[in-house]
């Protein structure tokens, strides 16, 4: 399918692990209605509770709540929240992006920050793990480390669909362009950022990073974000689209809703035509680069 419509959920998921995968399910389903060939969900959809347990590009780690299913943070996938995911793109025959949700560890320890791909036969066809975890000391000695709670991941994750080839990534990835060139060279022409930005850092960076990212490597930037008042912060919002020129092409209001935009593959490949700087790389000199 090289022309689609896609779908961005703007969410204010908080604590209420039910009430945010009945609203997400909603969506989901207007989402279909208005003839969206794929949804894509923000980062930690479907649960943001206290500041122990609670992820995004900023939080300060104060160790980790066990708490009780389905209110527990952490799943298996497939889980509670994938499962009504699949339930839903089976119905509607339509692709879903779980945006990311804190998978359990099968191995015990620290929990995983994941994104999902559902296809539109129900079947997880993809699973990213967050590769990038944003640990750093501020200069008023504020502890920020995300990797205390937070395994990252092993895999650069791209897949093949009737959609495009999709490539992967979740928030704090988003400022490490090697992950993106390299989802490039596999051949993605759709990458999925989603996102808990804070109004911070939100304001200067989100969008310039986004449009950096696709104009540098002629892609579509799915992003869809987290907005309103969280344990720690304000979400910064502004879920959008961008094309591979680097225009934004929709902009959500400043609410939780659904925004649409349509993917054209066709002007992907034409853009790359156009400016073709995956062809005129010089990796005979990047080699020396570590």
């Amino acid at each position: 399918m090289k022309k689609y419509t896609v779908a961005l959920v703007q969410m204010d998921s908080q604590s209420d692990k039910a009430d945010n995968m009945g609203k997400i399910a909603k969506f989901i389903d207007e989402a279909a209605e208005k003839g969206a060939a794929l949804v894509s969900l923000p980062e930690v959809m479907n649960y943001i509770g206290t500041p122990e347990d609670s992820i995004g590009e900023f939080h300060v780690n104060r160790g980790h709540i066990v708490m009780k299913s389905p209110e527990d943070p952490e799943e298996p996938i497939p889980g509670y929240s994938t499962e009504i995911l699949m339930r839903k793109a089976k119905e509607h025959q339509i692709y879903i992006h779980s945006g990311s949700l804190t998978e359990k560890n099968p191995q015990g320890g620290r929990h995983y920050n994941t994104s999902v791909m559902i296809d539109d036969t129900g079947s997880i066809i993809a699973a990213y793990r967050k590769l990038h975890t944003f640990d750093v000391i501020l200069p008023d000695g504020t502890v920020c480390n995300e990797s205390a709670t937070i395994s990252p991941g092993e895999k650069i994750v791209t897949a093949d669909t009737k959609l495009g080839k999709l490539g992967f990534s979740i928030c704090y990835d988003i400022r490490f362009p090697e992950l993106f060139r390299a989802m490039a060279l596999e051949g993605a022409q759709v990458f999925f950022t989603p996102a808990n930005f804070t109004m911070a850092t939100g304001k200067d960076h989100w969008e310039p990073i986004l449009r950096t990212r696709a104009i540098e490597n002629g892609c579509y930037v799915v992003a869809a974000a987290q907005i309103g008042k969280k344990n720690q912060f304000s979400a910064y919002g502004n879920s959008m689209v961008v094309d591979p020129w680097g225009t934004v092409i929709a902009r959500a209001k400043n609410e939780v809703g659904v925004t649409y935009a349509e993917i054209d593959l066709d002007f992907q490949e034409r853009v790359r035509a156009q400016i073709p700087s995956l062809k005129n790389r010089r990796a005979d000199v990047y080699g020396r680069l570590r």
